[in-house]
């Protein structure tokens, strides 16, 4: 579900496959949600620590929840360490 948000087009359903989770913005965006998807390919957002810690308890790099659309994740620790290893196995 990453893609649908995080990559140019994946909202749209016309991903480019070379852009995968590079960043995109928020089409439609509601008042009060992000306007920008940032890019997580290669380096996600934030220390290892941080994004470990927003993937198992749904708490940001700053302290609070995330904007909408990104949604709570509540993943156990292995799960939230693959998905950041899977993530910076993506370098461009």
């Amino acid at each position: 579900m990453c893609e649908r948000c995080h990559s140019p087009g994946g909202a749209t359903g016309q991903q480019d496959p070379r852009r995968k989770l590079e960043g995109a913005p928020i089409l439609q965006p509601v008042q009060g949600w992000a306007i920008y998807a940032p890019r997580l390919a290669g380096r996600p957002p934030g220390t290892d620590e941080e994004f470990v810690r927003l993937l198992t308890t749904g708490i940001s790099r700053t302290g609070a929840s995330p904007r909408l659309p990104m949604p709570p994740f509540r993943m156990t620790k292995p799960d939230a360490e693959a998905v950041l290893a899977y993530l910076k196995s993506l370098r461009r």
